[in-house]
């Protein structure tokens, strides 16, 4: 609630701004309450920033491991920090096995094998703040 002192013509005016809501204002005027209308400045820049990036530009293919090549890996589903990590370098992991808890949207989630393999890299430490689609874990077939 903001307070306004005006004069106008010579009589003095205490306004009271209660409550904006889209382009309708409810006042109160040396204690009357009043709803008006405003009208939208014209050519005012706005004071919010507009952050601007360059676009993204990947090659098909960038980065995906070769089908085949009896790798795989295992990516975070959502952004979010690595809590624990339950496997090391050189584990066999069956599918299904939870391979480390990660937190997300103030939850843990267990981030599991999708299939059966020996752990060949652990590209992530505990405490390490991830983001969506970022290789976690990678491993060999079997």
């Amino acid at each position: 609630m903001k307070k306004f002192n005006f004069t106008i013509k010579g009589n003095k005016y205490h306004t009271w701004i209660k409550e904006i809501e889209g382009n309708i204002a409810k006042i109160e005027v040396n204690g009357t309450p009043f709803e008006v209308e405003m009208e939208k400045e014209v050519n005012k820049p706005s004071k919010t920033p507009t952050l601007v990036r360059k676009p993204v530009v990947s090659k098909p293919g960038e980065g995906a491991i070769p089908k085949g090549s009896g790798v795989g890996a295992v990516k975070a589903p959502l952004p979010g920090n690595i809590f624990k990590i339950l496997v090391k370098e050189g584990d066999e992991v069956k599918s299904g096995d939870t391979l480390l808890i990660m937190e997300a949207m103030k939850m843990e989630n267990d981030i599991k094998a999708e299939k059966s393999g020996t752990i060949s890299a652990i590209k992530v430490s505990e405490g390490d703040a991830v983001l969506q689609g970022a290789v976690l874990v990678e491993f060999k077939m079997s």
